[in-house]
């Protein structure tokens, strides 16, 4: 399995900030205007996070059923790794 428990409940914790910071960047622009830098400010934290959540989605590499066999049978012949 690819995803630790940790990485899973980080990335459940990084959801619930994203909709968190959505919840906060609706209420600063309804207090102080949709223009103002409050507003600003909210939104770009709201897209620093989504970005944080995609990179790490991203990020995060799959196996090939060789790499899995490899590891498990580090001695068989088609996991040889020879320097040239």
């Amino acid at each position: 399995m690819v995803n630790t428990l940790s990485e899973q409940n980080l990335a459940k914790t990084l959801e619930q900030a994203i909709v968190e910071a959505i919840a906060e960047a609706r209420e600063a622009c309804d207090l102080n205007g949709s223009n103002s830098s409050a507003c600003a400010v909210a939104w770009d934290i709201v897209e620093e996070l989504q970005a944080e959540k995609s990179h790490r989605l991203h990020s995060t590499k799959t196996r090939t059923y060789l790499e899995n066999y490899c590891q498990d049978h580090p001695e068989a012949d088609e996991c040889r790794i020879y320097d040239v």
